[in-house]
């Protein structure tokens, strides 16, 4: 449902079930990743220098102490390297990593065998052995996406939960849920239902967080600063407005156009701005205080993230799953993240970022934020790639975006890469750790947070 509906909804969801721990034949022996250098990818990614409003909102929302705050946003930083690490050497085997605890100490590796439990507990991280491999339950996800799509069967969120091993389906019925299992051809088996009457409907409604107004007529909030060349703008929802959407600031002046625009199917856009605006790497943050954004590297499951909109301001919660599917009223919309993190109409396009590092956009949910609720964001690497823009950052100029000539060749600041990702620099060879778009102070040489010597 779009942002004019205000509509109350139950809290946020829970995780259901527990790992299944099995043992399969075993593979090759894993080679244990080698060590990473002390609080490099925390210094790297800025997690080791939180703005004040960041360990504010943490502290009251995920009931930390401020050293607890400040330890979990290190930990993360540094298990996010560990677990690209550790998903390279498994390759196929590889079945998910997750962080937990109040500080998010222990990262959670899954692998299809147990011959790698000794690399993965090398490598700093719990091992579990599951019965799915990552790659199967995507693929079990894809054709119930593809379902939805060509049979017309709805259900309003799926998503892979690497903690559970399955695919999940959240749907306002059991049998609509066994109906789409059905036509996708999955085997049910691979398949969690989970039974609830929520819908989540967009949230209608250059300073991340700040208030946007679309033909007058709607409010949505900005994402994040961005540039195309020489052109100024912001990323923020794309069921916010459609290209050519005329669009004026939180002040009433007029500011720019939506230069494009997808919903559903994705929820991205953006926004160029006139001369009158500038584009800034600020987050409004708790008490309008600014949180500075440094880059785009991609959160772990069980991360926190903290998100700002222009209706109920600075929250943080916890990630929930990435590439999560959700069928709005205006139809689906795939690869979103979902979070605990609570927000109401009006908020959508707002920003959500990981201690320093942006997360995604506001694209919808369900819930409140006086009862609670769940949110889901459209990710940011995957707007900025689409439409060729740089992320305005606090550390350094990104670089302008490289062609997007597949994961084999040479490093380019401003390209958005992935795990795995396989690059050359200076004649040697680097692999991607984590999911991000690459700046000229992030060069594989001197980011060991972000890249392997292979």
């Amino acid at each position: 449902m779009a942002h004019r509906h205000v509509s109350a909804g139950c809290a946020a969801l829970t995780v259901l079930g527990a790992l299944v721990l099995t043992g399969l034949p075993a593979a090759a022996a894993v080679e244990p990743p080698a060590p990473i250098p002390a609080a490099s990818a925390a210094e790297t990614l800025g997690a080791n220098r939180p703005s004040p409003a960041v360990l504010r909102a943490m502290q009251r929302d995920l009931r930390l102490t401020e050293a607890q705050a400040r330890t979990r946003l290190v930990n993360e930083a540094e298990a996010g390297t560990r677990a690209g690490r550790l998903q390279n050497a498994l390759g196929k085997r590889f079945a998910g990593a997750w962080v937990s605890g109040a500080t998010s100490a222990d990262l959670t590796v899954a692998s299809t065998d147990v011959a790698d439990s000794p690399a993965i507990e090398a490598g700093g991280a719990r091992a579990v052995v599951v019965e799915n491999p990552l790659a199967n339950l995507r693929a079990a996800k894809t054709k119930l996406d593809r379902a939805v799509t060509g049979k017309g069967l709805r259900t309003p969120v799926r998503y892979v939960d690497v903690r559970t091993n399955r695919v999940t389906l959240q749907a306002t019925s059991r049998a609509a849920a066994d109906a789409l299992v059905e036509a996708a051809g999955v085997d049910s088996a691979l398949v969690d239902v989970k039974v609830s009457a929520d819908r989540p409907r967009a949230l209608y409604d250059i300073r991340g967080g700040d208030a946007f107004y679309i033909d007058e007529t709607a409010r949505c909030s900005v994402g994040f600063s961005v540039t195309k060349g020489d052109q100024q703008g912001f990323a923020t929802a794309g069921h916010c407005g459609k290209a050519g959407a005329k669009t004026t600031g939180f002040n009433q002046v007029a500011q720019g156009t939506f230069q494009a625009s997808v919903f559903p199917g994705q929820d991205m856009s953006w926004v160029g701005v006139n001369s009158d605006w500038t584009a800034t790497p600020a987050v409004k943050g708790e008490g309008g205080q600014n949180v500075q954004t440094a880059g785009s590297v991609q959160a772990l499951t069980g991360a926190a993230v903290c998100r700002s909109g222009s209706t109920t301001g600075w929250h943080c919660g916890t990630i929930e799953q990435h590439d999560t599917s959700v069928d709005y009223a205006e139809g689906t919309v795939d690869g979103v993240t979902r979070t605990t993190v609570c927000a109401e109409p009006g908020d959508s396009g707002g920003s959500y970022i990981s201690g320093v590092q942006a997360q995604g956009v506001t694209s919808g949910g369900s819930g409140d934020c006086t009862s609670g609720g769940t949110t889901f964001y459209q990710p940011i690497n995957p707007v900025l790639s689409t439409y060729g823009l740089t992320l305005t950052t606090s550390t350094s100029e990104s670089g302008t975006p490289a062609p997007e000539d597949g994961q084999e060749g040479s490093w380019a600041a401003g390209r958005v890469y992935e795990v795995g990702a396989r690059v050359t620099l200076d004649g040697v060879s680097y692999e991607c750790l984590q999911p991000h778009q690459a700046q000229t102070a992030w060069q594989p040489s001197l980011a060991p947070g972000l890249w392997q010597r292979v």
